[in-house]
C-alpha cells in the first residue's frame, strides 16, 4: 500500500472538478490504483515529464485529463496536479 499526499495545488485543480463527477470516478480509479500498486497500466500512458515537471510523472486519466505526481520515497506519492493540457502546461 502505498501513501498518496495531495499538495495545495493539487487539491485548488480538483475544486474545478467538483461538479464533474465522471471525471472525478475515472480519477478515483487511478488513484485507487496508485495506491495499491504505485504504479498506473500502460493504457493510461504514464510517463515521466521534462522541462518544469523534471522528475514527475503522467498520466492520461481520460483523453485530455491529466494527473502529475512524484514519488516522494518509496511508499509515499505526491499528487501535484489534475487538470487538461492546457491548464498544466500553459506558457
Amino acid at each position: 500500500m502505498w501513501t498518496l499526499i495531495p499538495t495545495g495545488q493539487f487539491k485548488k485543480d480538483l475544486k474545478r472538478y467538483r461538479n464533474r463527477p465522471e471525471k472525478l470516478a475515472s480519477l478515483k480509479f487511478v488513484l485507487d490504483l496508485l495506491r495499491e500498486k504505485g504504479e498506473v497500466p500502460h493504457e493510461y500512458a504514464p510517463h515521466m515529464l521534462k522541462s518544469d515537471f523534471k522528475g514527475f510523472m503522467e498520466c492520461h486519466v481520460e483523453n485530455d485529463f491529466l494527473l502529475i505526481w512524484r514519488d516522494i520515497d518509496t511508499r509515499t506519492i505526491s499528487l501535484t496536479r489534475v487538470g487538461t493540457h492546457s491548464e498544466l502546461f500553459k506558457k
